[in-house]
């Protein structure tokens, strides 16, 4: 919690400002019931209408007073609160952006959008709560006591017995509410997790039928949020009836004492009336800590869940001496004796890999799924690190690099041709900040999209849906190659990103990379994608099987030569 009150430093004085202005309409509130208690005893009681008018006269000015103070007190309040949440989301946000995929796997997306969204918003509203009216609570009351002991110390005392005891009960109940309400938020990251694959998954779920299932799935998540809330919530619900039976009979205590004290002449009727109002602000003061109990229990369990991301340790960063002026220059390769296994899993993914790939080759991964060609890219530009091993570049280790740089001149396309929404232009400019219109063109024109782009009515603006939904799976792969080409990279890697293309439209690709004076790392099923490579890997369960080129491979390799004959023989079948 004072982690993510530390945010609060920049708003010092806005947050000063709102706790003066609170202070004014507190100090208004105490005074109150004086001023009330002389109308009656001087003014009421003894007939004298100047001295009505005077003392109401100076209450209505005092109110002025507390309205002004109070529509203040809104605006500082909505100001630190609304930028207190904007700060700690652009650095929650900041945060997941440095994590690693190990962190990924500790913090799924639905729990990190719940946290940077309605974990920040539980905040927020406390926050405001808190400089609005939160702090006039504990602040009436015990300033309520202060003033019922300045009128009157016997009939005061009555309030004192009762007011420590309900601050213990409300400690407890606090303690109960923050583990109720961090159930809350957990129900709360589960429903929005089957929401969020639901809504990933839709064509699936329509194309398979599972409609009911996937419904059956949200109900019963929804179901445990709405009977986990109800339990917090009637929990929370006990405390206004103890509160108003407790306090109620402290009031009725002080009239039957104050009469008694009236008729013998030891207490003043005014004086009765100002212990009964502040009695009456004391208890209205402890009704709102349900709401306060409510809303601090689900700040604390927010902010201990954004804490728990803010704290998380990034296991992959730079290194202090890291080489802040490397850049890849060639994009030579080499893997020498390289072990990776994922983090929570029982064995490796790659094992003892040796080989080295010489400026401005291309080299063809092949392998059954699961063989490792996956874990193999993304070792190159280190989005894991290795467990034993290294990995070289134009001849220095990876770790040793800033990892920016040893980016910068790498293309990346992934298995899954993932789009932004936005324009053709801005998807392609995407890998290339400041990207020219030309780049964009050539780009383009070398992973054979722009002849599609050109049949779009708005071009290079025609704007794409979410991921790119409303275009098909090829030319999706080939805008994804074509933001990695606008990089001018010296390293390219292309995770099976033209399974999606036709053999003509591949080859016309291929050829175009070959005016790229980069490093072309290349994982396929195709045996003919393959045989246009300088270098064949060949993996089996994260081994390095055998390495050549198509011809050395088809005499060495009986799996290569399996491969071969297999693909050979279903194509003689589709041609047939």
């Amino acid at each position: 919690m004072l982690k993510v009150l530390s945010y609060l430093k920049p708003y010092r004085i806005a947050v000063a400002a709102a706790l003066a202005l609170t202070l004014t309409e507190l100090a208004v509130e105490l005074v109150q019931p004086l001023f009330m208690a002389k109308i009656i005893d001087d003014g009421i009681l003894k007939s004298d209408l100047s001295v009505v008018i005077k003392w109401g006269s100076i209450m209505l000015v005092f109110s002025l007073i507390s309205l002004a103070a109070g529509v203040l007190n809104s605006f500082y309040a909505a100001h630190t609160s609304q930028s207190f949440g904007f700060d700690i989301r652009r650095s929650l946000f900041e945060k997941v952006q440095s994590f690693s995929f190990a962190n990924f796997n500790l913090f799924p997306a639905s729990s990190l959008i719940t946290r940077m969204t309605n974990d920040i918003t539980q905040i927020q509203n406390t926050l405001f709560m808190s400089l609005r009216i939160m702090l006039r609570a504990p602040l009436m009351i015990v300033g309520g006591l202060v003033m019922a002991f300045f009128v009157n110390v016997k009939l005061a005392l009555i309030l004192l017995i009762v007011v420590p005891f309900l601050f213990i009960f409300l400690k407890w109940l606090m303690s109960i509410g923050g583990a109720l309400f961090k159930t809350v938020q957990e129900k709360l990251d589960s429903v929005n997790g089957v929401m969020r694959e639901t809504l990933t998954g839709i064509r699936l779920i329509k194309a398979f039928i599972r409609r009911n299932h996937e419904v059956k799935r949200f109900t019963q998540a929804n179901e445990d949020l709405k009977d986990q809330t109800i339990k917090a919530l009637r929990i929370m619900e006990i405390t206004m009836p103890v509160l108003l039976i407790i306090m109620n009979i402290s009031i009725l205590g002080v009239l039957w004492f104050g009469s008694i004290q009236v008729n013998s002449g030891g207490v003043k009727v005014g004086e009765v009336v100002a212990i009964v109002n502040y009695a009456t602000r004391i208890t209205g003061a402890f009704s709102i800590f349900s709401f306060i109990i409510m809303a601090f229990s689900r700040a604390r369990a927010s902010s201990n869940r954004i804490v728990e991301v803010l704290d998380a340790k990034v296991d992959l960063s730079d290194q202090e001496d890291a080489d802040s002026t490397f850049y890849i220059k060639e994009g030579k390769v080499e893997f020498k004796h390289v072990t990776f296994q994922y983090p929570d899993t029982e064995s490796p993914a790659l094992r003892n890999m040796t080989f080295t790939v010489n400026p401005g080759q291309t080299v063809a991964i092949l392998g059954a799924t699961g063989s490792g060609k996956t874990s193999l890219f993304q070792l190159i530009p280190r989005l894991y690190d290795v467990n034993d091993g290294e990995i070289l570049i134009d001849g220095i280790n990876v770790r040793e690099m800033k990892m920016e740089n040893l980016r910068r001149k790498i293309g990346f396309v992934p298995q899954e041709a993932l789009l932004f929404t936005g324009t053709v232009k801005e998807n392609i400019a995407w890998g290339k900040e400041n990207a020219s219109m030309d780049e964009i063109i050539e780009a383009a024109k070398d992973a054979q999209i722009y002849e599609t782009i050109k049949s779009f009515p708005s071009m290079f603006q025609a704007k794409l849906g979410q991921k790119g939904v409303n275009l098909s799976g090829g030319q999706k792969q080939r805008l994804s190659i074509a933001r990695a080409l606008v990089r001018k990279p010296k390293i390219l890697l292309l995770d099976d990103s033209t399974s999606a293309l036709d053999r003509r439209t591949e080859a016309k690709l291929l050829e175009a990379l070959k005016n790229y004076t980069c490093t072309t790392f290349i994982i396929t099923q195709k045996i003919s994608t393959a045989m246009e490579a300088d270098r064949i890997l060949l993996l089996e369960e994260g081994k390095l099987l055998a390495q050549g080129t198509h011809e050395s491979l088809l005499k060495e390799s009986q799996l290569y030569r399996e491969i071969f004959r297999s693909q050979s023989r279903e194509e003689r079948r589709n041609y047939a």
